[in-house]
C-alpha cells in the first residue's frame, strides 16, 4: 500500500447519474460535434464549399427530435405510465379541437353583428349615403378626443367644388398603402387599378372551416371582373387542435387587352454581328404586381427540397400572412389604416420592412437568358427594359 494517505476531501467523487432528457445527448457523439457548428465555422464552410455546408445542415435538420434512447431505457412499468400520459394528452387535444371549432363558430356569429357596420361604412365610402347629423357629432367627439387636426367636420365655408365630392375618394388605396407590407407590393401601375376598388369583404364558408376575401371593383380599364376573391380553407392540427391554413384558391383575372398588370414588355436593341444592322426586339415577361395575391399557388411535393420548391413555400406562407392581415386587421379597422392610427397601436414602421418581403412574395426569376440571342446578335449596351426607363418611386405611407 502506498505510504501516501488518501485525501478523501480532495478525491473526485464518481457519481452514477441516471440518464434523463437533460443529460442525455439528442445525437450520438459524431453528430453532436457536427451539430455544434459555430457561426465562424459555418461562414468559412459557406465560403469554401457552400454545397458541403448545405448537405451537412440538411442531414442535421433531419435528426431534430430524434430519440436519445432515454425513454427506451426506462423500466417497462415506467414506460407503460408514459404511454398512459400520451393517451391523456391525446384526450386533451380532442378537447382543444372542439374549443377551436367553437371559437371559429363564435367568429361567424359575431361577423353577422359586424355586418351592418360594414354595410354602413361601404355606403359612406362609396357615396351612396351621407352621414346623419348624429353620426357627424359623434365622429367629431372622437376626432377631438384623439386630437386629430385633420378632422374637417367643424369647418365651414368650404369650396363648393370640394363639397360636391361623393364618398371618400381612393379610400381603399390609401388604406392598403398605409400597411407596410402591402405598400411594398403595390406598384405605381397597380395604384391606377386599385383606385377602382370599392370594398373589401370577409365571408365565412358555410360547409367547412374557412373564409373568403372579396374585393369589389367598379368598372375599370384593367380587367372585366367585378369581384376578385380568394378562398382559404382551414385544416385542424392533430397535434394542438388549432385551425391552420390548408389551401387557398384565387380568382383568375380577366385582363383587358394591353392592361395586364402581371406582365411587362421589355424592349431591347440588338445589333447583328455581321451586318451591323440594329433591330428592336420586344418580349413579355412577368411583372411584380399586387394582383399576384389572387393567383392560386400549388403546394410543392413535401419531398421536393429544391430551391424553387422552397421559394414557393415561402410565397404560400406570406400569402397566408396577408390573408390573416386582411381578415383580422385591415377589414375590421380600415379607417385606422386610412388615417394611419393603426401604425401607432400596431407598433409598425415601414422602415422595418425591406426588399426581402417582395423578393419572397413575387417569386420572380431575375436572371436574364443572355445566351438566347448570342447566335444572331450582340448586346451593344443599348438594351434596357421599359420598367428600368421609368422606375416608379417607393411607395410611402399616407
Amino acid at each position: 500500500m502506498s505510504e501516501k494517505g488518501i485525501d478523501i476531501k480532495n478525491e473526485e467523487k464518481q457519481v452514477d447519474t441516471a440518464p434523463t432528457p437533460q443529460n442525455t445527448p439528442v445525437f450520438t457523439a459524431p453528430l453532436a460535434a457536427g451539430a455544434g457548428i459555430s457561426s465562424e465555422t459555418a461562414d468559412a464552410l459557406a465560403a469554401q464549399n457552400p454545397a458541403l455546408l448545405g448537405l451537412l445542415q440538411g442531414r442535421l435538420s433531419t435528426l431534430i427530435g430524434a430519440s436519445s434512447g432515454y425513454i427506451e431505457s426506462l423500466p417497462k412499468p415506467v414506460r407503460e405510465r408514459v404511454d398512459v400520459l400520451r393517451y391523456l394528452q391525446q384526450q386533451h387535444t380532442e378537447i382543444d379541437k372542439k374549443l377551436h371549432l367553437e371559437i371559429f363558430e363564435l367568429e361567424k356569429k359575431y361577423s353577422k353583428l359586424y355586418a351592418p357596420l360594414y354595410e354602413r361604412r361601404t355606403a359612406i365610402v362609396q357615396g351612396t349615403a351621407e352621414p346623419t347629423e348624429e353620426e357627424k357629432a359623434e365622429g367629431a367627439k372622437i376626432a377631438e378626443a384623439e386630437q386629430q387636426e385633420e378632422s374637417g367636420i367643424q369647418e365651414q365655408d368650404e369650396d363648393k367644388e370640394k363639397q360636391d365630392v361623393k364618398g371618400i375618394p381612393e379610400f381603399w388605396l390609401t388604406t392598403l398603402k398605409s400597411h407596410p407590407q402591402l405598400a411594398e407590393l403595390i406598384t405605381e401601375r397597380d395604384e391606377e387599378a386599385i383606385k377602382y376598388l370599392r370594398d373589401i369583404r370577409l365571408e365565412y364558408l358555410g360547409d367547412k372551416p374557412g373564409f373568403k376575401l372579396e374585393f369589389e371593383f367598379a368598372e375599370n380599364p384593367f380587367f372585366a371582373n367585378a369581384v376578385l376573391s380568394k378562398t382559404y380553407v382551414y385544416e385542424q392540427s392533430d397535434v394542438a387542435g388549432d385551425l391552420e391554413f390548408g389551401s387557398a384558391t384565387g380568382t383568375e383575372i380577366d385582363w383587358k387587352p394591353d392592361h395586364d398588370l402581371s406582365v411587362k414588355v421589355e424592349t431591347k436593341k440588338q445589333r447583328h454581328k455581321t451586318t451591323n444592322r440594329t433591330r428592336v426586339v420586344k418580349r413579355t415577361v412577368p411583372a411584380e404586381t399586387f394582383f399576384s395575391f389572387f393567383a392560386t399557388v400549388k403546394e410543392p411535393d413535401m419531398n421536393d427540397d429544391s430551391e424553387v420548391a422552397d421559394e414557393t413555400r415561402d410565397r404560400i406562407e406570406l400569402d397566408y400572412e396577408l390573408a390573416e392581415e386582411f381578415k383580422e386587421k385591415i377589414i375590421p379597422c380600415a379607417i385606422d389604416w386610412f388615417t394611419g392610427k393603426a401604425l401607432e397601436y400596431e407598433g409598425l414602421d415601414e422602415e422595418e420592412y425591406d426588399d426581402e418581403f417582395m423578393d419572397d412574395y413575387y417569386d420572380e426569376d431575375d436572371d436574364d437568358d443572355e445566351d438566347e440571342d448570342e447566335d444572331d446578335s450582340d448586346e451593344d449596351g443599348l438594351s434596357r427594359s421599359v420598367k428600368e426607363a421609368a422606375e416608379p418611386p417607393q411607395c410611402k405611407n399616407q
